[in-house]
């Protein structure tokens, strides 16, 4: 049996990090569909509209401002690549309502593994992944990339926090 997300009433929230604060938003859901067999999830898969990509900590000009510039080819370059998305590879079920999933991550043509843990739960699925974003080639202020950046440094690493309805 499949199932669609339904993307109004889902959330994906962002955090990244640098040496002196961080910044957080939300992306909406452009759709997705899982798979169910005898009501344990077996596969699916989640699009994110890139283009779509908010700040939340900031207002004003700063807000426009890191908007735009992560929406530029310095991060996700939404012009060429407007969504993002994670198809399930396989899923193992751990304890009632938990499964340890693997899943194609593909962020600006490209594609990486992921593993994290899936809640899923009165028709709605949680996770929390945390993506190194040098793999996907967004490089700007990567320490990984370039030296002497000092508190100018962007961590590799960013938070997704998703919740999806069903």
């Amino acid at each position: 049996m499949e199932k669609q997300v339904n993307a109004q009433a889902s959330n994906i929230a962002w955090t990244g990090k640098k040496v002196l604060g961080s910044h957080s938003g939300t992306i909406d859901l452009k759709g997705g569909k899982f798979q169910f067999e005898n009501d344990q999830i077996v596969g699916g898969e989640f699009v994110m509209d890139m283009s779509t990509i908010t700040v939340t900590d900031l207002k004003g000009d700063n807000k426009a401002g890191l908007e735009g510039h992560l929406n530029s080819d310095d991060f996700f370059g939404v012009d060429n690549h407007p969504t993002s998305k994670l198809v399930i590879t396989s899923v193992a079920k751990k304890e009632d309502g938990t499964y340890g999933v693997v899943g194609d991550l593909t962020i600006k043509e490209n594609t990486h593994p992921v593993t994290f843990d899936l809640d899923y739960n009165n028709n709605t699925a949680t996770t929390k992944l945390s993506i190194d974003r040098s793999k996907y080639n967004v490089k700007y202020n990567s320490g990984s990339f370039f030296s002497g950046l000092g508190d100018q440094t962007i961590y590799d690493n960013f938070d997704l926090n998703i919740e999806l309805k069903f």
